[in-house]
C-alpha cells in the first residue's frame, strides 16, 4: 500500500515543526493568508505521512476542511478506506499518520471509516454530517473523497426538512448556555450566539439550497472572528476560544488595536452581523418549510386551481400607508416609493413593531438604498413614528436591529455611532451601550401609563446614555447631544428643555435615594433644584426605573424602588404641594367652529367640514405636535352617544385620531379632530356626515363593525403585549366638572370604546382633550352627572374603574 516518495522540506523529521513555527511567529502573513498557508503546510505533512496508497484517502473535515487552521486548532481528519484491505493494514496506515501528529503535541480529531460507515455515522450524528460538508481531499484515492462529498451533499439536501430544525435547535441550545457574543465581556468566539459556530451553520443552510444568508459583510465578520481567535491562540499558547478579560489587552496589541475596548467593539460588530444574518436565514428556512408542508394540502383543496401554478396568492394586509404584512413579515406595498417618502422607513418600522412582526430584509435594504434624506427639522409624522416604534415594547428590538444593520439608524441619528457596539466594562450591565438604550425604551414602554408625556419618556430613554463614548461626563455630554437630537427631530423649545433635563439628571434619583438621608431637606433640594416641575419629576421617576431594569437584575430591587419612590414623593410635595398639575383644558372653540354649531342648530342635524393641512403646519401649543393630515370639525345637536358614534365612524374609515377637542356649546357638541388616514386618501365630508347620521339613528351598527375589525387587528398583533390602560380622577382639576384622565395604547376604535363606557355610566362629556403621542393615547374628559354638576368622589372613582375595565385594564 506504500511506495517510495520524495518529501518536501517541511515533511522531513522536524521540518514541519520548524516551518510551522516560522509561519506562526516569524512570517509576514496574518489573517486568512496565514490560515490558508498553515493548512497547506499541514496538508503536505499529512500527505507525506500517508504515503502512496490504494483504496485509502486522507480527508480533512470541519474547519481544517475549510482550510481555516488557527494556531491551536484541532486537526479534524478522516481516514477513508474502501473496505477491501485487511483491517490490520488499515490500522497500520492510521498509526503511521496519527502518532506523528500526537508526538507533535497537536490536538487530533480522527476517525477511520468506509464511505458506507461514514454515511451511517452522519445519518445519526448531525455534527459529523456538518463536518463532511467541508470534506477536502488531502492524499490518497481522490475518487473516494469525491464520492464521499457527493453523497454527503445529496443526503444533506434530501434530509434538510428534518436536519435544519435540528441544526437550529443546536444553535438555540448554545445560546442558552453561552449567551450572545455581542453582549459578553468574556465571550466565547466559537460557541456564543453570533460566533463561529453560527457562521458555519449558515454555510450548511446554504448547502441545503432551501435558503441563503445575506452575504453583505458576513464573510468579513467571520474572518474577523477568526483573526481574533488566531491572536488569542498565539497570545495564550492555548487552544481556547474564550476571550478572557486578562488577555484582551494583549490580543488587542497583537491585532494592532488601540485597546481592549476597540477589540471588543470589533468583535461585537462581527457578532452582530452574524446574528442578524442568522435571524434572517432561519426565518426564511421556517417560511420555506411551512410552505412545503402546506402546498400538498393546497393541491388537494384547489385541485390544481386557484392561482399561478395552482397555488393561492399570498395575502397582503395593509399595516400603514405604504406598508403591508405578507407571509409573516412587514414589507413595502407595491405602490410604496421610498425615494419620495422620507418618513417611510420609520412608518414601516413602527407598523412592524406594533404588529409584532419582523421587517422584511428586502424592504429594509430597499429603504436603506433609496430613501431620501429626512427634512430638517423632521416632519411631525416622523417624530410620531419614532415614538410609536420605541413604544412597542419587546418587538421594538428586532425591528430596530434590522434598521441598524442596514445603516438607517445612523443616518437618522448620527449620534448613534458613538454608542454603537460600545462595551460597558461593568458587571452590572447586561448589554452594550446601544442595546441598553433600546432596552431602556422597551422597559419605558411598560411605564407610559404613569406619565403625561409618554413621547418624552421614550425619547429620553433612547438618549439618556448617548454621551457615552465621548470625552467627559456622559450625562453632561449627553445633555448637549440630546438638545441637538430634540431640535432636529422637531420638538419645540419647551420639550427640548425637558429632554435635556432628563438626560442630564437621569442618575439623580437613584444616586440621591441610595446615598443621602431622605429626611434631610438639603437632599430634597438636590432634586428640586435640578427638576423644574412635577411633570418632569414624573418623567424622571419612570426613566430611572426603566434605566435600572434595562441595566440588569442587580440594578433594581424592591428596596431601591421604595427609596426612589419616597424621594419622588417628598420632592413632588416640595414642588407642587398637591401633586401633578391638572390636565390642560381644551382651548375655546374657534369662530369657524361656532359657525358650524349655528348650522347644526338651524338644521337640527350634524354639520361636518373637512380641511386638509400640509404636514407640519398649523399652531402647536402645550407641547402638542403640529396638526398633521386632516382637520375635521363636527357639530351635532346634543344627545346621548355623540362621542362614541363620531369616534366609531372615524375608526370605520381608518382615520387615526392625532388630537381632538370637544366642547358643549348652547346645546351643541362641537368636536374638532386632527386625523390622518392609515393609508390612502381620507373620505369626503359628505360621506362622513351620512355615516354619522346612520350611526346616531342606529341604522349603522358601529360596535358590530368595529368588533370585526378589532378581531382582525388582534390576530395581526398576536403575541404583542402593551401596558394596560389607566383611568384616574384628576383631583381639583376643574370646579364645574370631574376630570377623568385616560392613558392607553392607541388602537382602532379606542375613543369609541371610551365614549361608550362613559355613556353607559350615565355621565355627560362636557369637554375633552384627546392627544395621541406615538402609540399612546393621553386623554382628559371633563364629565358631569345628568344634573350638570361634578361627580362625587365616590361616583367618580367608580366610573374611572368601570371605564378602565371596559378598556381591558
Amino acid at each position: 500500500m506504500t511506495g517510495p516518495q520524495t518529501r518536501p522540506a517541511a515533511t522531513e523529521p522536524g521540518g514541519y515543526a520548524a516551518a510551522r513555527l516560522r509561519l506562526l511567529h516569524q512570517g509576514a502573513l496574518t489573517g486568512p493568508p496565514r490560515r490558508a498557508a498553515l493548512a497547506r503546510l499541514t496538508d503536505q505533512w499529512l500527505g507525506a505521512l500517508l504515503g502512496e496508497t490504494r483504496g485509502v484517502a486522507l480527508v480533512a473535515v470541519g474547519g481544517y476542511g475549510r482550510g481555516e487552521l488557527s494556531p491551536r486548532s484541532d486537526l479534524d481528519v478522516l481516514l477513508l478506506h474502501d473496505g477491501t484491505a485487511d483491517i490490520s493494514k488499515i490500522a497500520a496506515v492510521a498509526d503511521r499518520v496519527w502518532y506523528p501528529v500526537w508526538d507533535m503535541g497537536l490536538a487530533l480529531d480522527h476517525s477511520v471509516r468506509t464511505p458506507a460507515e461514514a454515511r451511517r455515522t452522519a445519518a445519526g450524528d448531525l455534527k459529523v454530517h456538518l463536518g463532511l460538508l467541508d470534506a477536502r481531499h488531502l492524499a490518497g484515492d481522490e475518487q473516494l473523497t469525491a464520492a464521499l462529498r457527493t453523497t454527503a451533499y445529496e443526503d444533506w439536501r434530501a434530509q434538510a426538512p428534518t436536519r435544519l430544525p435540528e441544526l437550529r435547535e443546536l444553535g438555540e441550545d448554545r445560546t442558552r448556555h453561552q449567551g450572545e457574543l455581542r453582549f459578553l465581556l468574556e465571550p466565547d468566539l466559537k460557541e456564543a450566539r453570533g460566533g463561529l459556530r453560527d457562521a458555519t451553520a449558515l454555510r450548511a443552510v446554504a448547502a441545503s439550497w432551501l435558503a441563503d444568508a445575506p452575504r453583505a459583510g458576513l464573510e468579513r465578520a467571520r474572518a474577523h472572528l477568526l483573526d481574533v481567535r488566531d491572536a488569542l491562540h498565539l497570545t495564550t499558547g492555548r487552544a481556547t476560544d474564550r476571550l478572557a478579560l486578562q488577555e484582551q489587552d494583549q490580543v488587542a496589541e497583537a491585532l494592532g488595536l488601540t485597546d481592549a475596548d476597540a477589540l471588543l467593539h470589533g468583535v461585537y460588530e462581527a457578532a452582530r452581523t452574524v446574528s442578524y444574518a442568522a435571524d434572517i436565514t432561519w426565518r426564511e428556512v421556517g417560511r420555506v418549510l411551512r410552505a412545503r408542508s402546506v402546498r400538498p394540502r393546497l393541491r388537494r383543496i384547489l385541485g390544481g386551481r386557484g392561482g399561478r401554478g395552482g397555488f393561492a396568492e399570498v395575502e397582503r394586509l395593509s399595516l400603514a400607508d405604504g406598508v403591508v404584512e405578507q407571509d409573516g413579515e412587514a414589507g413595502l406595498a407595491r405602490t410604496a416609493r421610498p425615494e419620495r417618502d422620507p418618513v417611510l422607513a420609520l412608518r414601516a418600522a413602527a407598523a412592524a413593531a406594533q404588529a409584532g412582526l419582523p421587517l422584511s430584509p428586502h424592504a429594509v435594504r430597499r429603504l436603506a438604498a433609496s430613501a431620501g434624506p429626512m427634512p430638517q427639522p423632521w416632519p411631525a409624522e416622523a417624530r410620531e413614528q419614532l415614538v410609536t416604534l420605541l413604544g412597542a415594547g419587546p418587538p421594538t428590538v428586532p425591528v430596530w436591529e434590522a434598521l441598524e444593520a442596514e445603516g438607517i439608524i445612523s443616518t437618522l441619528l448620527p449620534e448613534w455611532e458613538h454608542v454603537r457596539c460600545r462595551p460597558q466594562r461593568n458587571a452590572v450591565h447586561r448589554w452594550t451601550v446601544d442595546r441598553h438604550l433600546v432596552e431602556t425604551a422597551v422597559r419605558a414602554a411598560a411605564l407610559t401609563r404613569r406619565v403625561g408625556r409618554p413621547d418624552l419618556l421614550l425619547v429620553a430613554a433612547l438618549l439618556h446614555d448617548i454621551g457615552k463614548g465621548l470625552p467627559g461626563d456622559h450625562s453632561v455630554t449627553g445633555e448637549a447631544l440630546a438638545r441637538d437630537v430634540a431640535r432636529r427631530t422637531g420638538f419645540d423649545a419647551a420639550d427640548t428643555d425637558v429632554l435635556a433635563t432628563l438626560v442630564r439628571h437621569h442618575l439623580l434619583l437613584i444616586d440621591t435615594a441610595t446615598r443621602r438621608d431622605l429626611a434631610d431637606p438639603a437632599t430634597i433640594r438636590t432634586v428640586t433644584d435640578a427638576v423644574p416641575d412635577t411633570a418632569t419629576l414624573e418623567l424622571l421617576h419612570a426613566l430611572t426605573e426603566a434605566d435600572a431594569l434595562a441595566t440588569g437584575p442587580a440594578a433594581w430591587s424592591a428596596w431601591r424602588a421604595s427609596l426612589v419612590a419616597e424621594l419622588v414623593r417628598r420632592a413632588a410635595a416640595a414642588l407642587a404641594g398637591d401633586g401633578a398639575p391638572p390636565p390642560h383644558a381644551p382651548a375655546p372653540p374657534p369662530p369657524e367652529a361656532l359657525r358650524l354649531a349655528a348650522e347644526a342648530v338651524r338644521t337640527g342635524a350634524p354639520a361636518v367640514t373637512l380641511e386638509s393641512r400640509p404636514e407640519g403646519t398649523g399652531p402647536a401649543g402645550d407641547g402638542d405636535p403640529a396638526p398633521v393630515g386632516v382637520e375635521l370639525r363636527i357639530a351635532v345637536p346634543e344627545q346621548p352617544g355623540v362621542l362614541p358614534a363620531a369616534a366609531g365612524v372615524l375608526a370605520l374609515h381608518r382615520l387615526t385620531v392625532r388630537a381632538a377637542d370637544l366642547h358643549a356649546v348652547d346645546g351643541v357638541l362641537l368636536l374638532n379632530w386632527r386625523v390622518a388616514a392609515e393609508y390612502g386618501s381620507p373620505p369626503g365630508a359628505a360621506r362622513l356626515r351620512n355615516d354619522l347620521v346612520r350611526a346616531l339613528d342606529g341604522s349603522l351598527d358601529v360596535p358590530a363593525r368595529l368588533a370585526e375589525r378589532e378581531a382582525a387587528y388582534s390576530r395581526r398583533r398576536r403575541g404583542v403585549v402593551h401596558a394596560p390602560p389607566s383611568v384616574t380622577v384628576a383631583a381639583a382639576a376643574s370646579h364645574g366638572a370631574t376630570v377623568l384622565e385616560v392613558r392607553a395604547q392607541d388602537e382602532p376604535g379606542l375613543l369609541h370604546r371610551i365614549g361608550r363606557a362613559l355613556d353607559g355610566a350615565g355621565v355627560w362629556v362636557r369637554s375633552a382633550r384627546v392627544s395621541t403621542l406615538g402609540a399612546s393615547a393621553v386623554d382628559a374628559f371633563y364629565v358631569t352627572g345628568p344634573d350638570g354638576a361634578a361627580l362625587t368622589p365616590r361616583a367618580a372613582s367608580a366610573i374611572a374603574r368601570a371605564t378602565e375595565e371596559a378598556l381591558g385594564g
